[in-house]
């Protein structure tokens, strides 16, 4: 039994979510033009993050041990 009533509940809030496309509610507008367009962008145009919010890793990963530097602020608790 208590095993039973945690699953319901899982399945439960696993069920609330809503699969349904995004629309706007009757009498509602989209926003406005971004400042300095003229147009109003599409819904889809909307929803593509733009370049800057998902940036690529341009680090290579370290694939084995190095050394480490010397670290000049790493330093001793105060006394």
């Amino acid at each position: 039994m208590r095993k039973v009533v945690p699953l319901a509940l899982i399945l439960a809030l696993a069920a609330c979510g809503s699969r349904s496309g995004l629309e706007l509610k009757p009498g509602q507008e989209p926003p406005p033009a971004p400042y300095g367009r003229a147009e109003k962008p599409e819904p889809d145009e909307l929803l593509e993050p733009p370049t800057l919010a998902i940036p690529e890793r341009s680090v290579e990963l370290r694939t084995r041990s190095e050394e480490r530097e010397d670290d000049p602020f790493d330093l001793p608790p105060p006394e």
